[in-house]
């Protein structure tokens, strides 16, 4: 089946979605039958609509905004201990093979004079993970965020993931495991506050 035979007329009866979910579904139409499926089958017909919604929401991070996500939870700090946030499950999209990496977030602070409601800082991750990504950039994408709304005196985010792309194809070892971090202010500049968060992690 030719994807060009599914090009998006805007003005046509089928332009009902501004995102372009028509030519979305069929584009995955054309890739199942490029696979050398039937995509008319009973077990197929209504797959390209369900895929359509699940990419949708795997990579909604595209159009979340980040200040909304933040509104009306940053408070005057009452201290500067350190906070530590972890075990954050996190699932995203390798944007190398478009196949799922997931793991866990384990995100520090010290904070400056703000401190952030603790139940934001999943969504922050989630802002990042929905994406098509790589767990580097990721990682670095949370810290900048959360260093820039926080302003905090230190900052520590390290992510762990298991990726489809080695488990699934290619060198296929299932159980390796990646772990990137990214460390600011005091986490950078003590060791002794690094390992401090780095033990609280492992125990």
């Amino acid at each position: 089946m030719s994807t060009t035979a599914h090009l998006y007329d805007p003005s046509g009866p089928e332009a009902f979605d501004e995102v372009g979910e028509v030519v979305l579904t069929e584009l995955i139409s054309d890739l199942i039958s490029g696979l050398g499926e039937d995509v008319e089958r009973e077990g197929l017909v209504k797959t390209p609509h369900r895929v359509e919604r699940s990419l949708r929401f795997l990579t909604s991070g595209y159009t979340a905004d980040l200040d909304a996500v933040l509104n009306g939870a940053l408070f005057e700090a009452e201290g500067s201990e350190m906070v530590v946030v972890k075990g954050i499950e996190f699932y995203s999209m390798c944007e190398h093979h478009m196949l799922p990496f997931f793991g866990k977030a384990h995100i520090a602070y010290i904070p400056g004079t703000k401190i952030l409601g603790l139940s934001k800082f999943a969504r922050v991750v989630d802002v990042f993970a929905r994406r098509l990504q790589v767990q580097e950039r990721m990682t670095l994408q949370i810290a900048d965020a959360l260093e820039e709304a926080l302003e905090p005196r230190g900052l520590a985010v390290v992510t762990e993931a298991s990726h489809l792309c080695m488990m699934m194809r290619g060198v296929e070892k299932q159980g390796s495991t990646t772990r990137t971090t990214a460390m600011r202010g005091a986490f950078k500049d003590d060791p002794r506050t690094r390992q401090e968060f780095l033990e609280a992690i492992r125990s």
